[in-house]
């Protein structure tokens, strides 16, 4: 064995163990030096953290999610039952109706209709988070006070579900997200996510035909009355589709903008330059600087796919079946495509290239909303907050593979 291929799997088998977590940046450099495509036959899988290799397996016809499986044991779960009609894990024609169903749903005009109520809820909870700040010696944790309860109140408001339910829905997004990508989670754990998952499915086992008799406002009644057209496949959705993907909207509309809200309050801290940049003209600049933060923070560090045939990608030879692991942050750090890609520079010009919402025919349909929220929230709180700060303290992530979100940061109002 040569010294690359030995370098290959001692980093391939620490990825798999987790070992990036602790500071992914620096782990996938050391991956990409050594190939964009690092790939070693005994690991069983590839890891990809070039920017053109991960584009070009996400667009590829030859690259396949597969489905959310597992043993025997496993697919007689309620967390099976709940995660395998999601399209996250569909492909042709399947993914195709799928996605047109819920695209029909998730309109332009719906979104530019809850442009007013996010900035008014934006207001609220940080008219609150200063309240909290003035009681706790000046201080806030932003996570709970901000980046959590803006997006999960603004998807359960679209989705059209009970308000008061936010609490228990952000609890069930949690248990989602573990069964996503979670690392190291307990027998314990475990249980409680199963519970999560059985207590969704009785929630809205019944809610489809509820919404077809009985139309209300919001995205899962449009769900439900879509119909897709001969050519997509035909047919609505099932009440096992409707509750697996209206729980898709859920989590990707809540964790994703939650941990990208989080990130982005401790990166303007870590670039203070950058901050007053963005302070000095928020509603002209946010745009952009929206999409760095994006690149930067990488709130969806990666995405897992399969080769269904040999194929060949950075130069590197792969056998058909074998397990990708596609490493949109390590994309997004890529110095062939962002110079000094560790510099946040929110006036970066091709910033927009990024691959936090991934690309081809999984693109994130929710990537507009989670745009119109950061750009709404970075407005609003660096018009009332322009020179906060984030007092010295010890940052701790969730471990997950596929999310990276803060579980606390204190800051300064």
């Amino acid at each position: 064995m040569t010294a690359t291929a030995a370098d290959a799997a001692a980093l391939l088998q620490g990825y798999w163990q987790g070992a990036h977590l602790a500071d992914p940046p620096a782990y996938l450099d050391r991956m990409r030096a050594v190939s964009p495509v690092l790939y070693a036959p005994g690991a069983g899988f590839a890891l990809l953290s070039g920017h053109a290799e991960v584009a070009a397996a996400l667009k590829s016809p030859h690259v396949r999610t597969g489905k959310y499986d597992g043993d025997p044991a496993f697919q007689a779960t309620a967390s099976h039952a709940l995660m395998s009609p999601m399209m996250l894990f569909h492909d042709g024609p399947s993914h195709t109706r799928l996605r047109s169903l819920a695209q029909r749903a998730f309109t332009p005009r719906v979104l530019e209709e809850s442009r007013e109520f996010i900035t008014g809820l934006t207001d609220e909870l940080l008219d609150g988070a200063a309240r909290q700040a003035r009681a706790g010696g000046g201080e806030v944790d932003a996570v709970r006070a901000l980046a959590v309860p803006l997006p999960v109140s603004v998807i359960v408001q679209m989705l059209g579900l009970q308000g008061t339910d936010a609490d228990r829905f952000k609890t069930w997004a949690g248990s989602v997200a573990d069964l996503l990508g979670g690392l190291n989670v307990t027998l314990e754990r475990w249980a409680q996510v199963e519970a999560d998952a059985a207590a969704m499915r009785a929630y809205f086992r019944t809610l489809a035909d509820d919404l077809r008799a009985h139309p209300q406002p919001g995205l899962l009644s449009a769900l439900a009355a879509a119909e897709a057209s001969p050519e997509e496949g035909g047919g609505r959705l099932s009440g096992e589709e409707l509750l697996a993907n209206a729980v898709l909207l859920l989590v990707a509309g809540h964790e994703t903008t939650s941990n990208l809200i989080s990130g982005s309050l401790h990166a303007l801290h870590e670039w203070p330059q950058e901050r007053v940049w963005l302070a000095a003209d928020p509603e002209h600049r946010a745009a952009n600087a929206v999409e760095e933060l994006l690149r930067f923070v990488s709130p969806v560090q990666g995405t897992g796919r399969f080769t269904t045939t040999p194929l060949t990608l950075g130069g590197v030879e792969l056998p058909a079946g074998l397990h990708l692991g596609l490493s949109l942050a390590g994309a997004n750090r890529d110095p062939r495509v962002y110079d000094d890609p560790h510099r946040l520079n929110l006036a970066r010009e091709n910033a927009r290239t990024h691959l936090s919402f991934a690309a081809g025919a999984h693109y994130c349909l929710g990537a507009s909303l989670a745009r119109m929220e950061a750009a709404i929230f970075l407005t609003r709180f660096l018009g009332r907050f322009p020179e906060y700060g984030v007092p010295e303290q010890s940052l701790a992530y969730l471990p997950n593979f596929t999310l990276r979100g803060l579980r606390e940061l204190r800051v300064r109002l």
